[in-house]
């Protein structure tokens, strides 16, 4: 396990405050991807963030932002459109800091996170999951009722707009893509990550390519989503589908358009999902399925590097959020991904 990156400069840290220990999480090294291809293969530990996910970052940047920008009031209502884990950062920031959160989101996602989100005593508001295009998809409910509080009491909410608001991207430039830098001692050759607002991918891209221009940012992309052919063909065109959640786009976010990204692939379950349940029982972690698409995008960048490179990606949260999907033996069967035996074993047909 590589060191703990110091504080930055560029992040201002509060006194006593939740977003003091969001961040600064450290690197690990994942064994079997390192000595199957003969590089280095980190992850960023962001499981250890206090809300359990990469999204605390997210949620601390936008939020810092309003704050600098007078957007929202002191004892205002946090808005935000999430597939659950933007919601929780969101909420406990926000707590630390006297604001009420409202979270629209998609009623598709996992039981498990919907509960984390509710626990954290935001109002939340499940609708049905419709294309970005669709007038009642989440981000577009969310934005709609932050307007209509705000018509009727100036200021009294914000809507943070993880999509679209560049102060996401800004801010994984300035903190994690350093952190990556330092902790790596500049000896990082390539970045990759999957991408649902493109906040991680083009801040930690922007930042690795201003200090060395010639590593290389990878995109990894879950099947069903439409980025990596937008990269590869310059068109949004997406096939299939993908359990893991809070991945993948049919758009071009704000926070997406410029990424400096090099490569790109879409990965099907088929071969992310077996990776998780891998490290679980070989190395002891347990991810979620987007660190599972990060992580064989790792593979496959080590593996067009060569050997010898130092790879970076992202454990974005924990696979507890999701033991009906990704530790569901009947819905792994359903998908064609394999069912190893000792998950076999502990979830026997009933």
């Amino acid at each position: 396990m590589h060191a703990l990156a110091r504080p930055h400069d560029t992040q201002a840290i509060r006194p006593n405050d939740l977003s003091a220990v969001i961040g600064h999480t450290p690197l690990i090294r994942l064994h079997a991807a390192s000595e199957a291809t003969g590089c280095e293969i980190l992850g960023k530990a962001e499981f250890m963030n206090p809300g359990g996910s990469i999204k605390d970052r997210t949620a601390l940047g936008l939020l810092d932002d309003a704050e600098r920008r007078g957007l929202i009031r002191p004892g205002g209502t946090l808005v935000e459109g999430t597939a659950g884990n933007t919601g929780i950062g969101l909420a406990l920031v926000g707590n630390s800091r006297g604001y009420r959160t409202l979270i629209v989101m998609p009623e598709t996602q996992s039981a498990e996170k919907i509960a984390a989100l509710r626990m954290t005593g935001a109002e939340v508001r499940l609708v049905p999951a419709v294309p970005y295009k669709d007038p009642g998809h989440y981000a577009h409910r969310a934005r709609a009722l932050a307007e209509a509080m705000n018509a009727a009491d100036t200021r009294s909410a914000w809507f943070a707009d993880q999509f679209d608001n560049t102060a996401n991207r800004d801010f994984h430039e300035t903190s994690t893509g350093p952190e990556i830098w330092a902790q790596t001692g500049g000896a990082v050759d390539g970045f990759v990550c999957a991408t649902g607002t493109g906040g991680t991918l083009a801040g930690v891209g922007r930042a690795l390519k201003a200090r060395k221009p010639g590593v290389r940012i990878a995109l990894a992309d879950p099947a069903g989503s439409a980025l990596a052919n937008y990269v590869n063909h310059g068109e949004l065109r997406s096939e299939g589908s993908s359990i893991s959640e809070g991945i993948g786009s049919s758009r071009v976010t704000a926070n997406f358009a410029g990424a400096p990204i090099d490569l790109a692939w879409n990965i099907p379950d088929t071969e992310s999902v077996p990776l998780l349940h891998a490290l679980l029982t070989e190395e002891g972690l347990c991810l979620g399925g987007s660190s599972g698409v990060n992580i064989a995008g790792a593979i496959r960048l080590a593996r067009e590097l060569g050997p010898g490179h130092t790879i970076v990606t992202m454990l974005c949260d924990s696979g507890t959020r999701y033991p009906r999907k990704l530790f569901n033996p009947a819905l792994l069967r359903e998908k064609g991904i394999p069912v190893p035996d000792w998950l076999q074993r502990a979830f026997p047909p009933s």
